[in-house]
């Protein structure tokens, strides 16, 4: 019982950074959070060094300076620094095979884009809140399978574009923090069974 107990907490902690990750991907934080996030403390863990590192970008960092960087990595004049889409990761454009592979997975689990929605689902930020929602249970599909077809292949190399971003100073930290939690999933995998 105890062993069980650990693991949901645990699961419920995977489910909760991915979902932030998501969220910082999909709009800049605004005060409120920039302040929460402000408030995290780390250890000496890697993802403890991360937390403390995204804390820390908070602080320097206000809503305004998160709101242009946030333009220009992700939105631009014309486009942004970064592109965040299994797509262009994977194939060196957007709207590919790995969009429909996607989808089609999406579909097997009952996931749909909210209407509305301009960016396509291989986004970085819907994939992760995908994936919080697989890891929660909230979505019927196996969040290890979903990890390595639609995570695993891209979601490294992004967050390390992310993290050496010419423009990145608060977002350099959510790099950081995103790519450390990819290579624990990625180890994690890795284990026997």
């Amino acid at each position: 019982m105890v062993e069980t107990d650990i693991l949901d907490r645990l699961d419920a902690e995977r489910a909760r950074l991915f979902a932030l990750i998501g969220r910082l991907l999909s709009e800049a934080p605004d005060v409120a959070l920039l302040q929460a996030l402000a408030g995290l403390t780390g250890d000496a863990s890697p993802l403890g060094r991360a937390y403390a590192g995204l804390a820390d970008a908070a602080a320097r960092n206000g809503a305004e300076a998160v709101e242009r960087e946030f333009f220009t990595l992700f939105i631009g004049v014309g486009r942004g620094e970064i592109l965040p889409y299994a797509s262009y990761y994977l194939t060196g454009f957007l709207h590919e095979r790995p969009l429909a592979e996607l989808r089609g997975t999406l579909a097997g689990i009952g996931v749909r884009r909210a209407p509305g929605v301009p960016e396509p689902e291989d986004h970085m930020a819907f994939v992760c809140e995908v994936y919080a929602g697989l890891i929660e249970g909230r979505y019927a599909g196996d969040p290890a399978e979903f990890f390595a077809r639609h995570l695993k292949p891209w979601a490294g190399r992004l967050f390390a574009d992310l993290e050496a971003g010419e423009n990145a100073r608060f977002y350099r930290a959510v790099g950081a923090l995103a790519r450390t939690a990819i290579d624990i999933e990625a180890a994690a995998a890795a284990l026997p069974v």
